[in-house]
């Protein structure tokens, strides 16, 4: 792997246009995972990014592919021919060859391309390699890329804990500052900034629109704290499970700081995108122009809900290693109880409509399962019981979820794993054998769902389709669609970044699901081929196999995205860039861009942002357990 000092980057995630005019950016070329075409940034200007235009190119993942698992390769073509041929080297020496597989048309992003797909599962060789094509006289390399046992965790885990070490908030402005139309102040201390130039911290944003809330710091204290517990072995051998302990309790002790006295979160530490004239303060905020608000305290859906089990798996963790940040294993489980027992009581009055929808169930079920699991009592396993029922009650007869009481189809730009992730961690303390069944029932009928939604269309990159309605004029279009990426016109009237940390939940989300269904100690990653290819081909996208051939996972990869020079934060190595989404002028995500410009929209493509790290590290942690 390449290392590369940070370039400043300016964070525009949530900020409006006016924040981000004079953005310069770079376009870089780097060095594949072992660093063999190390590219020198060219002089600062302002770039878009177009789709390749080569008539052959060879679009795989970049970084890591698990030798036991499934590896493939999609070959776009500009041509009349339609049979090719492929061969796998290592070491210059051929380890697998055959045929091109045709696939079926697909104009969805641009005419006059035929795709193949050539798969090379069969190749068990430890190493570095590469893939070379052929089709009629053209010829055309991929990137190398690395081919090893559990491999995205050995080759990504050190540089992801880094992109956490290097994003905490030491700011100490933050040990005393205002809560929102009040003259309370209080210490907010700690944590980590959100996303490259942008110093705000969040358990979540987006609340006003009530169905898009996604789980930011809390989730990232969870990943941390839940993977150094259960997988310290994966850690240590790695010689990571120090920095993963301490990152874990570093997120702890802010969520502590975060706690009212009240018993309720503070949502967010935010000074409007680090506007000179905005106080920065805990306060809510709305709309693209970040419109000060009350809603400051978190519902289970703006990120309490994973607090309290972020808070009630770092006092395991705590009491496992015999260590713990500055509070103790004690008041991380003092807190995550509170906390729990307060929204049990004030948690509708937290919602901006004043109604529960399945984020607040799958993430009140992620509490209770976390806190039965540090306490052992069985009143939260009975709450436990009552979330996962209400959840499968929000699922259709062909196990697609709804976000409300059946009208809405539950689409989500970060988290679209979450609901099935939240079962199968609730399956792993359900001892009653008729509950665990329809829990198993419901997580299969999800991945299945997902699978056919894929396969309904061509999709030569298997990516993880969604459907959706799109919200015009205060109201829900009638039609129910379906499509690749996040429609334009959705409630929070301007979000519709790229997608890394959805992907990536959805390959958690079909690994662990797929164990508890269709568990397969032979297979790959515990499960089926067809789930274990599903899960595979989403981190695939985000590491390079798409059709920019863009990795977005800064530092790895032989092609990454284009970054920011001259600006108010930093790009890690380790972190994640938003990453691809559909055309900037498609109200319904039809079509297919990545950062087309102009420089004040790049954020939407360009930015590295705390969940895809987050999901990208669990992803690792996920598919590298047995």
């Amino acid at each position: 792997m390449m290392t590369l000092p940070p370039i400043r980057t300016l964070a525009c995630r949530t900020r409006p246009s006016r924040w981000c005019v004079g953005l310069a950016l770079l376009t870089s070329l780097y060095g594949s995972v072992q660093a063999d075409t190390a590219g020198t940034p060219p002089s600062s200007t302002t770039v878009s990014v177009s789709l390749p235009a080569g008539p052959l190119m060879v679009q795989v993942n970049q970084v890591a592919l698990e030798r036991l698992g499934p590896k493939s390769a999609v070959v776009e073509y500009r041509g009349e021919m339609d049979q090719g041929s492929y061969r796998v080297t290592r070491l210059g020496r051929v380890v697998s060859s055959g045929p091109l597989r045709l696939l079926p048309a697909f104009d969805a992003w641009g005419n006059g391309r035929h795709y193949f797909e050539l798969d090379f599962s069969s190749v068990r060789t430890a190493g570095r390699h590469r893939i070379e094509v052929q089709i009629g006289a053209l010829k055309a390399s991929s990137p190398y890329f690395e081919i090893q046992d559990r491999a995205l965790f050995k080759v990504t885990a050190a540089r992801l804990l880094d992109y956490f070490r290097k994003s905490r908030h030491l700011n100490n402005q933050d040990r005393r500052i205002r809560i929102f139309e009040t003259e309370r102040y209080v210490d907010v201390w700690g944590g980590w900034r959100d996303a490259g130039g942008d110093t705000g911290k969040y358990l979540s944003h987006l609340g006003y629109a009530n169905h898009f809330n996604p789980q930011q710091a809390s989730m990232a204290a969870w990943t941390l704290a839940y993977t150094a517990h259960t997988a310290a072995p994966l850690y240590r051998q790695a010689g990571l499970l120090q920095r993963a302990v301490s990152e874990a309790f570093w997120g702890a002790d802010y969520l502590h700081r975060i706690l009212d006295a009240d018993g309720y979160f503070y949502t967010t530490v935010f000074d409007k995108w680090g506007d000179a004239k905005a106080e920065r303060m805990v306060v809510g905020y709305e709309g693209e122009d970040g419109r000060y608000t009350k809603q400051y305290r978190s519902a289970y859906r703006a990120g309490a809900g994973m607090a309290i089990a972020a808070l009630a798996r770092a006092s395991m963790l705590a009491k496992q290693t015999r260590g713990h940040g500055v509070f103790s294993a004690d008041t991380y489980l003092t807190d995550a109880e509170r906390a729990f027992a307060h929204l049990q009581e004030a948690n509708l009055s937290y919602c901006a409509d004043g109604k529960e929808n399945i984020i607040d169930d799958y993430t009140a079920l992620m509490a209770a399962v976390e806190l039965h699991r540090a306490t052992r009592r069985d009143s939260y396993l009975e709450q436990a019981r009552l979330r996962a029922e209400q959840l499968m009650q929000r699922q259709a007869v062909d196990g697609s979820f709804m976000s409300d009481g059946g009208q809405r189809p539950y689409y989500h730009a970060v988290e679209a794993g979450l609901p099935v992730i939240s079962l199968a961690h609730y399956l792993e303390v359900e001892p009653d054998s008729v509950r665990a069944h329809r829990a198993r029932a419901a997580i299969s009928s999800s991945l299945q769902h997902q699978l056919r939604l894929d396969q309904q269309v061509s999709n030569p990159y298997a990516y993880a389709r969604q459907e959706f309605r799109l919200f015009r004029d205060g109201k829900l279009a009638e039609q129910t669609r379906a499509g690749f990426f996040i429609p334009h016109q959705n409630e929070t009237g301007y979000w519709w970044q790229g997608e890394s940390a959805r992907l990536a939940s959805l390959s958690v989300a079909a690994v662990l699901g797929g164990r508890h269904t269709e568990p397969l100690a032979s297979g790959n990653f515990g499960t089926t081929e067809r789930l274990a290819a599903f899960a595979q081909h989403q981190i695939d996208w985000t590491l390079g196999r798409n059709p920019y051939g863009i990795s977005m996972l800064y530092g790895f990869g032989a092609r990454n995205p284009p970054t920011v020079q001259e600006s108010a934060g930093d790009m890690f190595v380790g972190g994640v860039s938003n990453g691809i989404t559909g055309a900037a002028d498609s109200d319904s995500g039809e079509g297919i861009a990545f950062a087309p410009g102009p420089d004040d929209s790049q954020w939407r493509w360009v930015e590295q942002w705390i969940p895809h790290s987050t999901w990208m590290l669990l992803a690792a942690v996920t598919l590298s357990r047995p």
